[in-house]
């Protein structure tokens, strides 16, 4: 192992690991876990999400006689993540700008990796330790969801895998992502156009009509990707569009998926010709539900003791999106949002300060 985190953050990020494609970084980080003592196991998450490699649980004996601690990160990065090329400068970590740099959320593997070493060579008395790398978290919270849970011993514990350090995000919101396909007439564009039903059109004149962007101060919608049309002198008979919808609030994110699907329908219904109809074909899934932690509960108060005890300022806040912590908290545990230090997270612009992965180990 590298002799300090930010030496160790840089050989991590320097290992491909786009979602799916986690294997390398899985068997080098299965092997530093040993080093320092664990205990360590591969789950099948894998075979459902049909990536190369399961989540990687590592258990650390506990020298006191207290509850265990779950700490985890993800494995994955979003694309384009192959062939990092990391620049230190003045204190800033940075890719060469044609990928990202992986610090979402390869900060926080550093960052658990790094503490739990430091404890390991202060001799330090510790509570059972968990550990849990999750796979293709980027791509749907997919290695929390087909977690193996028999192997979690902990009731609480921080997913590390938010910006500011010394911040712990105590609540998230719920999350539906849908696909509409728009089914209109094809026809030839100059010839017969009033023969034809233009998708795109119908698309367009729906989503003029929907309340796109923040809804209010817990709900969030977002159309973010739209394909058809073959041609310029084809009337396109199809359109393709992918949104998302998010909500604190289980009846404000029904409302608002109800809402934009409701629109698509009646806009597509206006469109009919003698023999055909328009119609919109609706797919809605349940990516995440929402969690909330009281400020009260023993993971924030843990959380805010240990910022107090290394100097650093603790805040908890709410945040707008979703991570492995609301499978988590789904599944019984209850799991805050720790902050690494990462910034412009899914950008080629992202960033770390050094700073950052050295506090956020303690």
């Amino acid at each position: 192992m590298k002799e300090n985190v930010i030496d160790y953050f840089i050989s991590l990020v320097k290992i491909d690991s786009e979602s799916r494609d986690e294997r390398e970084i899985a068997l080098k980080i299965k092997e530093d876990l040993i080093t320092l003592g664990a205990e360590v196991k591969f789950d099948n998450a894998n075979e459902k999400t049909g990536g190369n490699i399961g989540n990687l649980y590592a258990y650390f004996p506990g020298k006191i006689e207290k509850k265990p601690i779950l700490f985890c990160a993800h494995f994955d990065t979003v694309v384009p993540g192959k062939g990092v090329k990391p620049i230190i400068t003045d204190g800033m970590i940075t890719s060469d700008k044609t990928t990202v740099l992986g610090a979402d959320d390869k900060s926080g593997i550093a960052e658990i990796i790094y503490a739990i070493k430091e404890i390991k060579e202060q001799n330090s008395a510790h509570a059972p330790i968990e550990v849990l790398f999750t796979i293709s978290e980027e791509i749907g919270l997919l290695g929390a969801k087909y977690l193996d849970y028999s192997l979690i011993k902990s009731k609480i514990g921080y997913a590390l895998d938010s910006h500011k350090v010394g911040e712990i995000t105590i609540g998230a919101p719920s999350q539906n992502s849908m696909k509409y396909v728009i089914v209109g007439k094809e026809a030839h564009a100059g010839a017969e156009p009033e023969n034809g039903i233009n998708a795109i059109k119908i698309a367009a004149e729906a989503i003029a009509k929907m309340p796109l962007g923040r809804i209010d101060e817990e709900t969030t919608c977002n159309i973010g990707v739209i394909s058809g049309g073959k041609a310029t002198n084809i009337i396109p008979n199809e359109v393709i569009m992918h949104a998302e919808a998010r909500s604190h609030s289980p009846e404000k994110l029904e409302k608002i998926t109800e809402q934009m699907s409701a629109i698509l329908q009646e806009t597509a219904a206006n469109y009919r010709l003698e023999d055909f109809q328009a119609k919109v074909l609706i797919e809605v899934r349940e990516e995440y539900r929402a969690f909330r932690l009281s400020e009260d509960d023993e993971v924030v108060q843990l959380a805010k003791r240990a910022a107090e005890k290394t100097g650093l300022e603790f805040e908890t806040s709410v945040g707008g999106g979703g991570s492995d912590a609301n499978i988590f908290n789904r599944n019984g545990l209850k799991v805050a949002v720790a902050g690494t230090g990462m910034n412009r997270v899914h950008t080629v612009q992202e960033f770390i300060l050094t700073k950052d992965l050295e506090n956020g180990k303690l």
